[in-house]
């Protein structure tokens, strides 16, 4: 079923010693260390767009996969001839350490894994768009045990393949998979609970806490779930319907109030949530989250309005839906640090402002930094950000002060 393939770079190094840093700036997983979208960074300086200093660039193959980096060590994946493969690369240089590849189909639209990997410890999750869900060994990519997430767990693939990556909490490995998503026991990938058999949404799951209770929220095809983590018990569920069923931004929780928002002109939401039932807030179409998630800075929400093709990065009031400004930037992605903003256009270009109600205020930019099409979320960890297209060319720009 699979092939574990290691470069002679990566049987070198990997025969060392295995030794990470924890570095403040380290993003290990989809949306960084607490899962928002927003870095620790602060020893990084915007203005070193004017003049971008690459480090280095590698192609890993066709995909949307963004960069998990703990330490000295970069994990993406991508696709090439029907093959995906995760990479271990030294995050400096763009090295590769090791890269485990296994047969998978790219897709007919969008070519290629849509989840990034995640690492936790000495352990690295990865979800292909077919289902496969592996842990590795992040020192060595050993395969420690895989299942697959509709001949195991009896979910159904969606569209356009699986998309949400993997989380861990405590002992457990989350997944979006069946009707609310399901949970394994991370150490053996044993299943610790399923929902309903049935077909998933494309988000990632999101922990939060509500009533004392540890919870997650995730987006299923019609609706947003919160689920008890412990038990798998449906909490409540908010019906949420699109057009074509795609259901992808990550839902933001702040308290006892849950954001939504999807693309197709759908819109968004801040539910009032209670252990047992949710209700909107506010609704509008002022954020309408193709699959980008926005973030939340001091009581606002940036993000990207629009599809693929067409797009603006729009400032709202989170207690009130209110749009405070908009800018076209174009579609794309947009991540956080250091109360700043960092948006990568589909057309490779990047852009940093300041995450400000008052309006779109640029601090820098540089055209064409990837070619098209970017819809991947750059990533700012170390002092290096990271950025991908869809053929795979993987970029790292030096934004150190």
């Amino acid at each position: 079923m699979t092939k574990h393939g290691l470069t002679r770079t990566g049987l070198a190094l990997t025969m060392g010693v295995f030794a990470v840093t924890v570095a403040a700036g380290d993003w290990p997983r989809w949306r960084g260390p607490e899962g928002n979208g927003i870095s620790t960074e602060s020893k990084w300086d915007p203005a070193a767009l004017a003049a971008p200093n690459v480090l280095w660039k590698k192609n890993v193959g066709a995909g949307y996969s963004t960069v998990a980096v703990k330490g000295d060590r970069l994990y993406t994946m991508g696709n090439k001839d029907k093959m995906d493969s995760v990479f271990c690369l030294n995050a400096a240089t763009g090295e590769e350490i090791w890269h485990y590849s296994y047969p998978c189909g790219p897709g007919s639209t969008c070519l290629g894994p849509r989840a990034t990997p995640t690492v936790d410890g000495n352990s690295l999750y990865t979800v292909s768009l077919e289902g496969h869900l592996f842990c590795l060994d992040a020192k060595t990519g050993t395969l420690k045990w895989g299942k697959n997430l509709i001949s195991d767990l009896h979910a159904k693939n969606v569209g356009w393949g699986f998309a949400g990556s993997a989380v861990t909490d405590g002992n457990l490995l989350l997944v979006n998979a069946g009707q609310y998503g399901a949970a394994l026991d991370k150490a053996t990938g044993t299943s610790v609970w399923t929902s309903p058999a049935g077909m998933g949404g494309y988000s990632t799951p999101v922990v939060f806490t509500c009533d004392g209770k540890s919870c997650l929220a995730l987006f299923g095809q019609k609706a947003v779930y919160a689920v008890e983590l412990k038990s798998g018990r449906e909490m409540w569920s908010y019906k949420w319907e699109t057009e074509w069923d795609v259901n992808a931004a990550d839902p933001i929780v702040a308290k006892e109030r849950m954001f939504i928002s999807s693309g197709y002109d759908r819109g968004c939401a801040l539910l009032d949530f209670t252990a047992t039932s949710a209700k909107a807030a506010w609704e509008n179409k002022s954020m309408r989250n193709h699959f980008s998630s926005c973030v939340v800075l001091n009581g606002f929400i940036y993000g990207i309005d629009g599809n693929n093709g067409k797009g603006d990065l729009v400032c709202l009031d989170f207690a009130t839906g209110q749009e405070r400004w908009r800018s076209k930037i174009g579609f794309g992605s947009v991540t956080a640090a250091d109360g700043k903003l960092i948006v990568l256009n589909e057309a490779g270009d990047l852009f940093v402002a300041q995450a400000v109600p008052e309006g779109y205020k640029e601090l820098a930019s540089a055209k064409g930094v990837l070619g098209r099409t970017c819809w991947t979320v750059p990533v700012l960890a170390n002092g290096r950000l990271y950025c991908r297209n869809e053929k795979g060319d993987l970029v790292c720009l030096d934004m150190g002060k």
